[in-house]
């Protein structure tokens, strides 16, 4: 049901996230600059342990902030007696949550991740924000019928991260299309900003660059839709920034 498009392997290229039917697992296709896309999840523990679900709000985020980006999946049946016909399915379902281990390998991490994401729910739209203000990524999932459950991201934040809101000028306000790129010790991510994906959600447009144990980034840069391009050096993490299209970086 949802789809999100990201560089979870660091190789330069946007790679698909698709949320499928039960019994269809989740699709994960690798792009392979080639104009050919290969589905990874199959041979992956996002296969085996998506098999079984019925996805609907689907995204990439870097919940640890290690620099890799995770998989996020909200999860339930459309129908109530599923079980009846089909015993190893159910209506209400957990949410998934896969770590990126690195290299593009993904783990399940809902035991490590609290009791609160191993409850089945009957999920539907799934959003990402940094609500608390704290630098680590929560979660907000929309349930059938039932009230929204709202995840707080708890010691995410021991890692270090960059915050950064653009403002369009040329461009449009929200900056949607930009493409920023951060450069540091621990390599090269970059992060387009959008709206939509996941299904029927909209995360936060302010993009979260998970930096591990990296305090400065080396060199940051910003390619507008206009077409203007801006670089900055020797940014500091652990913090939100503003930049603007017209003038810069103004710290919040």
């Amino acid at each position: 049901m949802g789809v999100d498009a990201a560089d979870y392997d660091r190789s330069g290229r946007p790679h698909l996230l698709i949320g499928n039917f039960s019994n269809e697992m989740l699709s994960l296709y690798h792009n392979e600059g080639t104009g050919l896309f290969v589905d990874d999840a199959p041979s992956s523990a996002v296969g085996r342990e998506s098999l079984l679900a019925l996805s609907f709000g689907t995204f990439f985020f870097d919940y640890d902030l290690d620099s890799h980006l995770d998989i996020f999946t909200a999860n339930g049946h459309l129908e109530e007696d599923i079980n009846r016909v089909q015993p190893k399915v159910s209506y209400k379902q957990a949410p998934l949550l896969f770590r990126n281990t690195g290299e593009g390998r993904f783990e399940l991490a809902n035991n490590k991740a609290g009791e609160d994401l191993i409850q089945p729910i009957v999920g539907r739209g799934a959003a990402y924000a940094d609500y608390d203000r704290d630098g680590d990524l929560d979660v907000l999932v929309t349930t059938n019928n039932g009230p929204a459950k709202l995840f707080r991201n708890d010691g995410g934040n021991a890692n270090s991260y960059l915050r950064l809101k653009l403002v369009g000028s040329d461009s449009n306000r929200g900056g949607i299309g930009a493409v920023v790129r951060v450069r540091g010790a621990s390599g090269e991510q970059w992060r387009r900003v959008h709206s939509g994906s996941s299904y029927c959600s909209q995360s936060e447009l302010p993009l979260t660059f998970g930096l591990g144990s990296d305090l400065i980034v080396d060199q940051l840069e910003v390619e507008w839709p206009s077409g203007k391009r801006q670089q900055f050096e020797k940014v500091e993490s652990n913090q939100f920034l503003k930049i603007f299209e017209e003038y810069g970086i103004q710290k919040n």
